[in-house]
């Protein structure tokens, strides 16, 4: 009896501060973030769309949803991994993002793909993790 296809990507992200693209004394700290999104289940899947949850350090919240990401609706298929950068401004100089894709399956189950909590940190990356 075959297995049950599984639905499940893997997603790694990696935060920098943009001090370039920055102005402190206008409360303006730029962030990108290169996201890697790894199809670790059994069937080929579509990311369709993604909600990200942007929340800086005095509590402004901003939901952003959009369809697919940096204009790309990627099909991965199992094993494929897509990365791509994309970015953010926050009026503080540390903030956390967290979201999620939605995802279509060639079988054409549809799942949530959960991104984790990430911290995003002007002044930690000011001690020499600039570009």
């Amino acid at each position: 009896m075959p297995k049950p296809p599984t639905y499940q990507f893997h997603v790694q992200v990696k935060p920098r501060y943009q001090p370039q693209r920055s102005d402190p004394a206008q409360a303006i700290y730029f962030f990108t973030y290169t996201i890697t999104v790894r199809n670790t289940g059994t069937l080929a899947a579509q990311l369709i769309s993604r909600t990200w949850n942007v929340n800086d350090a005095d509590g402004h919240h901003e939901k952003v949803k959009g369809l697919g990401v940096v204009g790309r609706q990627p099909l991965l298929q199992p094993g494929e991994a897509f990365e791509y950068t994309s970015g953010t401004r926050l009026q503080t100089p540390t903030g956390t993002m967290h979201g999620s894709y939605f995802c279509v399956a060639e079988d054409g189950e549809k799942f949530d793909v959960d991104v984790p909590m990430f911290v995003l940190d002007a002044l930690s990356a000011s001690a020499g993790q600039r570009d």
